[in-house]
């Protein structure tokens, strides 16, 4: 069978030949890669194949030279530099050719193999030339299509290239990119392939806006392109004005006044829905911006310092002109609009939440006319609008500002529950949840309390959506309520909600009956059972204990059906009550402490059969380990029992390598019965320890499981204490080994890790020197002292250091110092740098100041 062909039937309908096709495709890409490409690459190029098996090639092409896991990328990219540079120059030659294709479409595949080609090549310093002939072809006037495509890939290349590799020729591209965006182009195309690729570019022409000049020509091309003929033009350029104001907030002063208030309101109001959502999403922007501008200065402040960039309070000035485009906006709702597709009246609504938090104060002289004037309306469209504004304003303006308005609106809201219309009664759930979510002390125990309930449980029996949102509400009912009693009274007997929690565990419990979970209002309603849980004072701790019993009857009920269910949705179905049930059941375990110890062998008995029913089914086996773990940290020392029962299940989930979040449970797991059992744990670390060991060799399993397993040996260190000595120089030498890998200042993902990677390093000293001090053993940890103020300086020096990394390493010096109170390391402790961070003045939280001082205090003992 010849490539072509082959390729066409990738894309049958008959089942048995797409198959057949791709195995075989898939079998020539891993074991004769070379041809495969080149088979790609000849049949992309030939003008007389399909354009449908042009277009399948470059697919296969550019998803053999790129992918979005960093280790299948990594693969691909070595593949690809391991063919001859014959062979690399003919398919690079072949794509570029491609760009001229008369068929459009085969140029758009074209462009993608050469930003993937270019994704690898370029940051290795290869195909040098690459730029210079993709801005030949874009000056080229004959060929429209060559230009779009070559745009096109300007675009990719330069989103998926770090800015760095092609800021020497910044001028150039944007050069290109610009000509083709003017208004005196005369393609459209050409100028929507521009738009874009100005859009992936903007990043790294930020030289370019820092000078006037050019950025002037810039703004004036982008805002002219707002008003061009073609409606994606102008959607593509409010896309770039959106991205500009994320990027170059500071420089817009001038241009705001100019020309982006006008445009982006007239943009808001335009016929075509896909402008105005652009529009929009500019201020949405602009509010986010501001709004993280405002909490930087809030921060300076406390320190005493200026922000690095001031708030031009845009949001504030245009408060007039937008505030009635919006309102105007949410009253556009779609009766049958589908809830999970965006609109119109939904941006309206989001924007309107973000104006809130930039302008806050402001925003409720603006907004109270329209709600007091249509929230009675007979048309339902501005009812619900009325109530969309009033729950969208609730978060930004003082609380005080805003409590006699809800005290005076409450009443109305709890009324329109009960509305005919459908959409009205699911906006005001929301807007009710958002009350019990934000402005908690507005609700009045004594006035609010009983009808605000009965309004939300008697929703729990319409339609699924305001279901969803009544869960919700009553979740943040459960929540504000108990965080509030037990912020208030640290010893509280009892609560508001406390009448009533019995009433509404049972109204949720019967809600979570239901077969289906249309709009996951079965899994709102099984959140809201986890919070009244989790929040229980004692007087309602029977309707915990009831609670629990209902579910594990549950729980019995679905591990006896298991071998009956057989298709794939009646198993997802299976799966998410499992992990329901999974989540009260740790809430309660959480809440009951020791006194789950009745029902803990029902558990474990539960748990161990639904590990065996889940096979391999990651996220149940995940959520059966959670319940492990909260029970192990509940139960400490009367976990034992079950240990060797639940080993086996354990074990075959530390070696699925390949499942990243499956074996960071399985490792949290060790971590939670090291501390449950302490000492009694010995026996088992040497099994512990191996696992975790040969993990750490594997090629498959992701570099943060890694880190959380280096994490884990301090957790095994500390439980064990002296214990610990026969593994003490293996995890010292991998620590150490650890210790040395350095970022890649380029690589933002390089800088992460390493930071991830430290600190768990230094929760590994931290449980490893913990465990040791204050026994015979501590002198074991005299030749590694250096090493780990080494490390700690390392970490310490770091420019981007979060207030995390500083408490870890303040605690640590303060460890290692009360370890070897007797001054062994006085001569390391009275090195400059120690002496000049324990009097830091770096910004840290006042929890972190504590550790400071405590370390400072440490130290000053272990240097007399």
């Amino acid at each position: 069978m010849n490539a072509t062909d082959l390729l066409a039937n990738t894309l049958s309908p008959d089942t048995a030949t797409r198959q057949n096709a791709t195995q075989q495709l898939e079998t020539a890409f891993r074991e004769s890669y070379p041809d495969y490409m080149n088979m790609l690459s000849t049949v992309l190029v030939d003008e007389n194949n399909p354009l449908h098996v042009r277009n399948s090639a470059g697919l296969a092409l550019k998803n053999a030279l790129s992918a979005r896991e960093a280790a299948r990328q990594a693969d691909n990219s070595t593949k690809w530099l391991s063919l001859s540079i014959d062979q690399r120059n003919k398919i690079k030659q072949e794509a570029l050719l491609t760009l001229a294709s008369p068929q459009q479409k085969a140029g758009a595949f074209a462009a993608q193999v050469v930003a993937a080609i270019a994704a690898v090549e370029l940051p290795q310093g290869q195909w040098a030339d690459l730029i210079e002939v993709l801005l030949g072809f874009v000056n080229n006037q004959a060929n429209t299509n060559l230009k779009i495509a070559t745009l096109q890939a300007i675009g990719f290349i330069c989103e998926s290239i770090k800015p760095e590799i092609l800021s020497l020729r910044a001028n150039e591209i944007l050069t290109a990119v610009i000509h083709g965006a003017r208004k005196e182009e005369t393609s459209p195309e050409v100028q929507l392939a521009a738009i874009h690729a100005l859009y992936n570019s903007l990043e790294f022409v930020r030289d370019n806006f820092e000078r006037e000049g050019e950025r002037n020509y810039i703004m004036q091309v982008v805002c002219e392109a707002t008003q061009n003929g073609s409606v994606p033009v102008q959607v593509a350029a409010f896309e770039c004005l959106v991205r500009i104001m994320s990027l170059y907030y500071e420089k817009m002063g001038l241009y705001m006044e100019q020309a982006l208030f006008g445009l982006t309101v007239v943009g808001m109001k335009h016929q075509d829905e896909r402008v105005a959502l652009q529009a929009v999403e500019f201020w949405s922007t602009v509010c986010e911006e501001e709004m993280e501008l405002a909490l930087e200065a809030s921060e300076a402040a406390e320190w005493g310092e200026q922000p690095e960039i001031e708030s031009r309070h845009f949001a504030k000035i245009a408060l007039p002109e937008i505030v009635p485009v919006l309102l105007l906006l949410l009253t556009k709702q779609e009766e049958d609009a589908d809830e999970d597709e965006w609109n119109i009246s939904m941006a309206a609504g989001t924007c309107l939440t973000l104006l809130a938090g930039a302008v806050q104060d402001h925003i409720v002289g603006a907004v109270i006319p329209f709600i007091e004037g249509n929230i009675k309306a007979e048309d339902w469209h501005r009812r619900e609008a009325a109530v969309m504004a009033f729950g969208s304003i609730l978060d930004g303006p003082d609380p005080n500002n805003l409590t006699p308005l809800v005290n005076q609106a409450l009443p109305l809201l709890i009324d329109m529950m009960a509305d005919s219309n459908i959409h009205v009664k699911d906006t005001t759930a929301w807007t009710l949840g958002r009350i019990c979510d934000l402005l908690i002390v507005t609700i009045k125990p004594d006035v609010h309390l009983h009808p605000l309930i009965s309004a939300l449980v008697s929703g729990l029996q319409d339609n699924p959506r305001i279901v969803a949102n009544c869960c919700w509400a009553l979740m943040n009912l459960a929540d504000q309520f108990g965080f509030y009693v037990e912020d208030d009274q640290e010893n509280a007997q009892t609560g508001p909600l406390s009448p009533y929690v019995d009433g509404i565990v049972q109204a949720l419990l019967r809600v979570t009956e239901s077969a289906g979970n249309e709009s996951n209002f079965r899994t709102s309603a099984y959140e809201a059972i986890t919070s009244y849980v989790t929040h229980a004072t004692p007087d309602v701790i029977p309707v915990v204990q009831n609670t629990v019993l209902t579910i594990l009857q549950r729980m019995e009920h679905l591990l006896s059906i298991h071998n009956q269910i057989v298709g794939v949705d009646d198993r997802n179905n299976w799966n998410e009550l499992q992990s329901n049930f999974c989540s009260v059941i740790i809430a309660v375990i959480r809440k009951l402490g020791d006194g789950i110890q009745p029902l803990a062998d029902r558990i474990m008995t539960l748990i161990l059969q639904l590990i065996q029913a889940a096979g391999k089914t990651s996220t149940m086996l995940e959520d059966a380990f959670l319940v492990v773990g909260t029970l192990a940290a509940a139960l400490e020392a009367n976990f034992a029992a079950y240990i060797p029962a639940f080993l086996p299940s354990l074990y075959p989930a530390l070696k699925a390598h390949e499942d990243t979040q499956l074996c960071t449970v399985a490792v949290g797991i060790i971590g939670d019965i090291s501390r449950a059992l302490g000492e009694q744990s010995a026996q088992y670390a040497a099994d512990f320890m191996t696992v975790l060991l040969e993990n750490l060799r594997s090629d498959v399993l992701n570099r943060n499981v890694k880190i959380t397993i280096l994490s884990c040996f301090g957790d095994i260190a500390l439980a064990v204490g002296p214990g610990f000595e026969p593994y003490l120089n293996t995890t010292m030498d991998v620590l150490g080994q650890a210790s040395q890998i350095n970022p890649n200042p380029l690589d933002y993902d390089s800088i992460d890790y390493v930071g991830e990677l430290r600190k768990g390093i230094l929760e590994a000293y931290t449980g490893v020197v913990t465990g040791l001090k204050n026994t015979e053993k501590a002198l074991l940890l005299l030749q590694y002292a250096q090493r780990i103020l080494e490390l700690i300086n390392k970490c310490l020096s770091e420019e981007d250091k979060d207030d995390a990394m500083m408490k870890l390493c303040y605690g640590l010096i303060g460890d290692l110092a009360d370890a070897f109170p007797g001054g062994q390391l006085k001569q390391l402790f009275l090195t400059p740098w120690i002496a000049s961070e324990l009097r830091s003045k770096h910004r840290m939280s006042s929890d972190t100041k504590k550790t400071l001082r405590w370390a400072r205090d440490r130290v000053k003992n272990a240097t007399q």
